[in-house]
């Protein structure tokens, strides 16, 4: 008997401080994107495929912070997929979220299948960009899209595609709707930039 409590004490301990559930779903798709076969293509879109669990509902449909986080989830089996976590280990380089955007158009509810879509978009000098699209399997729907502006550091976008093509790589054109996205990042920036007063520090 005492076994046994020695035995829950620390999973209940462990469950009550860390989301568990979180770190074991990143091993699993480490684990499925590692024995799926490599996308050649890296603006290639590459679909993972889940369903509205309990634990992700408020109100019987799926939580709005539970939209990110399975982003979160598709682009990292994207990157290691179309290679460009390859890219930045050779290059000794990292990338962090710079800024998302999600626009939702219909709830998915519990129970409900969908298609989370990912593909890089474009980059520019200092980000790639990526749409993600939230299908649900019952009508075909986009319930809900993302964009993702994915910083690079210490290195660049171009670097890093010319490390994986070996060669140059022309970016894709920005479309209309994302390039008023970045935009808007940019005119926000500048906004706070004044305000803490580093615009003038920087004349």
């Amino acid at each position: 008997m005492w076994w046994l409590l020695w035995l829950i004490a620390p999973l209940l301990v462990l469950f009550c401080s860390l989301d568990v559930w979180y770190f074991l779903r990143v091993a699993a798709v480490l684990l499925r994107a590692w024995f799926q076969p490599q996308i050649r293509d890296i603006t290639a879109e590459q679909t993972l495929t889940g369903w509205v669990s309990p634990h992700d509902i408020d109100m019987c449909h799926m939580n709005n912070a539970r939209y990110l986080r399975e982003c979160d989830f598709a682009r990292l089996s994207l990157y290691i997929r179309n290679g460009v976590f390859k890219g930045l280990r050779a290059l000794k380089a990292s990338m962090v979220v710079g800024a998302t955007t999600i626009r939702y158009r219909r709830a998915l509810c519990i129970g409900e299948g969908f298609e989370l879509r990912s593909r890089i978009v474009t980059w520019d000098d200092k980000a790639f960009y990526l749409e993600q699209r939230f299908v649900s399997t019952k009508d075909g729907l986009v319930c809900a899209v993302m964009y993702c502006k994915q910083s690079i550091i210490r290195s660049s976008p171009d670097k890093i595609m010319q490390h994986l093509c070996k060669r140059k790589v022309d970016c894709p054109e920005f479309p209309e709707d994302l390039q008023h996205w970045v935009n808007f990042i940019s005119a926000s920036s500048q906004a706070l930039r004044a305000e803490s007063g580093l615009e003038e520090k920087s004349k």
